[in-house]
């Protein structure tokens, strides 16, 4: 493959290989989706006769595919070559977009809705994976800029865009808008990609993907009774605590199955003490920018009067600014390492999450955006460090588990941050409205409060920041023959 970098030490060229560049595209055009329904609820609800309850699931039930699917897609990507993975992400992608759009009842919307989830489910697996194969390591964090334009940005935008297609008609409109767009793009990547791997023959344990479904699944869909207005928490906890129990008995049978190296996720992936850390500060960080996007729409929405359209535009920037950030950030990455980026990084997450514990029904629009600008750009700065820094500490044989459990533990930190802030937010309201306090000034101290509790749990991205190393830890002896066999076979291809 002509443009796979050559990892010689006279012949650094730094030109992103088109492997991954056309993964970035369908990863970004696919993860939109993600968050692309969320301001559709109340046309679906006059479309379609459901209750608001009912319209939820569209989003929810996405969520709770990726959730179910994704940590399938580690023993999945070593079973079929880049091009067979490709095209069955995109093609599945594509017919739940087709039956999204043409649904004329509920229930074949939501069956499209889980089809599209099941295709993007394992793209960004995929495009990690690659990325790891192809780039060599003193050009990782530039390329790995890139793909945080698709895996962080692109649900961000997701509300934005969708408010705007909105404007122009029915629901529908945003799957008609990226049916094609989708369809060009997988089109146009089955035409110039290439295989850089092999595929390796294995079985799998369906008792594991029953496991994993029913652990991974479940604890996202409990997670989410939470945030199910006037719902009480006793159903939400009993569905977490099964959901728990079964990804223990998940975890014991990965580790038996290890003994035989066949095992649907390898934790042995968690003993790479770099990647460790990497993942539980990803999983902070994901918690937090997921529950300021779910609080500042209410806060812009139900007490400052804006409209979708208009709250879309006014966070869009943040959006953009992580998004353009991404390819600087990881030049300096490559440059300077990770310390010099995470750690002023984390410090921004706190500061503009303390900012928004000030939120008020005056607090001026340009504040508003201030603060949000901070933290998708402290973001940007800690995203692709994390993600360079702990996928590097991992051998090459390891890297599609290691991918999958990060695909993995994004939807639970999703999942785990809108639910906590959503039930700060309400059972403070709850209280201040006990006490007598009017239903506006009660919400916007229940907001006050979930931002707090924000700002205190990402002090823990600030503490893992510090005990991160600058750069990717030597690989053992044993790691470093299959990871350069591994190459040979990538640029040969």
């Amino acid at each position: 493959m002509s443009d796979v970098i050559q990892d010689h030490p006279g012949e650094r060229v730094r030109r992103t290989p088109v492997v991954v560049r056309l993964l970035v595209l369908a990863t970004f055009v696919v993860i939109l989706n993600e968050t692309i329904m969320i301001n559709a609820i109340p046309r679906l609800m006059d479309s379609l006769n459901v209750t608001e309850q009912s319209a939820q699931w569209v989003s929810t039930a996405f969520m709770l595919t990726m959730a179910a699917v994704i940590p399938i897609t580690g023993w999945f990507l070593q079973r079929v070559t880049t091009r067979q993975a490709y095209a069955t992400a995109m093609g599945v992608f594509l017919t739940g977009t087709v039956l999204s759009a043409v649904a004329p009842v509920f229930e074949l919307l939501l069956l499209g809705r889980i089809v599209q989830a099941a295709g993007t489910a394992v793209m960004m697996p995929l495009l990690m994976t690659t990325l790891m194969m192809v780039v060599p390591e003193y050009d990782r964090g530039r390329v790995m800029g890139n793909v945080t334009l698709a895996i962080s940005v692109a649900p961000a935008l997701g509300p934005t865009v969708s408010g705007l297609i909105l404007q122009f008609g029915s629901w529908r409109l945003l799957f008609v808008v990226v049916l094609p767009i989708a369809a060009v793009v997988g089109w146009f990547g089955l035409r110039k990609l290439d295989n850089v791997s092999e595929p390796q023959v294995s079985t799998i344990d369906w008792f594991s993907v029953t496991l994993a479904a029913l652990g991974f699944g479940g604890l996202v869909f409990g997670l989410s009774r939470f945030g199910e207005a006037g719902g009480s928490v006793g159903p939400g906890i009993a569905i977490v605590a099964a959901g728990l129990a079964a990804i223990a008995v998940f975890a014991i049978r990965q580790r038996a199955l290890q003994r035989d190296g066949v095992p649907l996720m390898d934790l042995r992936t968690l003993g790479h003490r770099t990647y460790a850390l990497a993942l539980t500060l990803m999983a902070v960080a994901f918690m937090a920018m997921l529950g300021s996007m779910i609080l500042l729409p209410l806060y812009l929405q139900n007490l400052r009067g804006l409209s979708p359209l208009e709250t879309g535009l006014l966070v869009m920037p943040g959006g953009l600014a992580m998004g353009l950030l991404g390819p600087t950030v990881g030049k300096l990455f490559d440059r300077f390492g990770s310390r010099p980026l995470v750690l002023p990084g984390s410090i921004g997450v706190v500061l503009a999450l303390g900012g928004f514990t000030q939120v008020s029904t005056t607090m001026p629009y340009w504040q508003v955006l201030g603060l949000y600008v901070l933290l998708m750009v402290s973001l940007a700065a800690t995203f692709t460090p994390v993600f360079t820094l702990g996928m590097g500490a991992l051998p090459q044989h390891l890297y599609s588990h290691g991918s999958s459990m990060l695909g993995t533990l994004q939807q639970l930190s999703a999942a785990f941050g809108t639910a906590l802030v959503v039930t700060v937010m309400s059972l403070r309201t709850s209280d201040l409205v006990g006490d007598g306090v009017a239903a506006l000034p009660a919400q916007l101290g229940g907001m006050k409060l979930a931002f707090a509790v924000g700002a205190a749990l990402s002090l823990a991205i600030v503490a893992v920041a510090v005990l991160l190393p600058r750069r990717p830890p030597e690989p053992e002896a044993g790691d470093t023959a299959a990871g350069q066999e591994g190459m040979v076979a990538a640029t040969e291809a």
